[in-house]
């Protein structure tokens, strides 16, 4: 299976690049980033280099691309990707509701694959269906999520998804604690009424906490990716299974494990 890294100069990108070239069943087919142009990520030292446009491919030689770039720019490639004809893994966060049934609609014209998750480690698509678990029996739930000081986004994609899953799991209406009006924010950004609390820091990498309460007691649900490798048995699995899956679109890792 031939695989196409979109983003390849940077972090992530590049550990996905050295996990396919890894792999025995994946060839490192192309790899697309607006730095880096010429060069290869470490640890690569032979296939191709990097190129600083989609246009620089010729994508009849690709199966499946991972994006792996940033909100700012994944609707437009993934869209352009599945009109190239290739099915595409996205593990770059920010898509709304609206850029993902456009991502589903191109994706059902081109008759290709989009697959799409907030988060690729195994523990952490544990932890979110743990959460989901807790929130039908204790109904106060807060997230705590962690992070490397580089990550342009906040909430992450992960937090948010958690706390849709959350939401759909309660038997209730959300438990909704309020704050001091003269210190607006402090209680975090509600999204379907849970709290989320972001923190962005160096040395951290990727980290969420969940918090359930009931009468007297909390429940504390945590999962820590240590190293950026903790995504990449996910990643493969997606790039394996993209091609297969019954719809156009499906988010969430859970789906293929």
């Amino acid at each position: 299976m031939r695989v196409a890294v979109i983003g390849a100069g940077g972090r992530m990108g590049a550990e996905v690049c050295r996990a396919v070239a890894a792999a025995d069943d994946l060839e490192l087919a192309a790899l697309v980033d607006h730095t880096g142009v010429g060069t290869r990520p470490d640890g690569i030292s032979d296939g191709p280099a990097i190129v600083g446009a989609l246009a620089d491919v010729d994508w009849d030689d690709v199966d499946v691309a991972v994006e792996f770039t940033g909100p700012a720019t994944v609707r437009d490639n993934v869209v352009a990707l599945v009109d190239a004809g290739v099915d595409v893994v996205v593990g770059a966060t920010g898509m709304d509701s609206d850029e993902l049934a456009a991502a589903s609609s191109a994706a059902e014209d081109a008759d290709r694959h989009v697959f799409v998750a907030p988060n690729f480690a195994i523990g952490a698509v544990l932890m979110m269906q743990f959460a989901a678990a807790a929130a039908e029996h204790l109904p106060a739930v807060e997230i705590i999520e962690l992070h490397h000081d580089r990550k342009v986004d906040a909430p992450s994609g992960t937090a948010l998804r958690t706390a849709e899953l959350v939401a759909d799991a309660r038997r209730g209406d959300p438990v909704v604690v309020g704050g001091d009006d003269d210190h607006p924010g402090a209680r975090g950004f509600s999204h379907h009424g849970v709290p989320i609390h972001s923190v962005r820091l160096s040395g951290l990498v990727a980290h969420q906490e969940v918090i359930a309460g009931g009468v007297g007691e909390t429940l504390t649900i945590r999962h820590d990716s240590l190293d950026r490798s903790s995504f990449m048995p996910g990643v493969l699995l997606a790039v394996r299974k993209v091609g297969s899956q019954a719809q156009p679109l499906v988010v969430g890792l859970e789906h293929l494990l």
